[in-house]
Parts: structure tokens; sequence; C-alpha cells
């Protein structure tokens, strides 16, 4: 999957698959995270954000499945 870098303290980069609805975020840390049954909307909406890892923060964390991969 590839992955678009954003402007955010906390987030490196940031992948969707619309089809199969994952996302994938790679953090400034370094590690990287795929959550499943992820809407488009919300794909959208984290990349509109004026706070990308606030949006996830309220969004995505806690809401989704997800693996970490190593």
């Amino acid at each position: 999957m590839r992955r678009r870098r954003v402007e955010s303290e906390a987030l490196r980069s940031v992948g969707y698959d619309g089809k199969r609805q994952v996302l994938e975020i790679e953090f400034q840390s370094g590690e990287l995270y795929r959550y499943f049954d992820v809407p488009a909307s919300v794909h959208a909406g984290l990349m509109e954000a004026q706070s990308h890892g606030e949006y996830f923060s309220q969004h995505v964390r806690d809401r989704f499945d997800y693996e970490h991969l190593d």
C-alpha cells in the first residue's frame, strides 16, 4: 500500500485501500499500524484535518480493529 507523507507531529504517513477499507498509519516513531473496516469518509477526514494527530485520536484510535506491523 502506498502511503502519503503528512505534516504532523504524531503521524509520518497515511495510506488507504478503499476497496478493502484498510487504513495504514506510520507514526513519527516509525511504528506502523493497519486499521480495518475504516470508511472512506474517515480517511478523507483524516487527510483534510488541520491536525492529523488530533483527528486520529478522536476518530480512529480505539474505534477500529488493528494490527501492529513489524
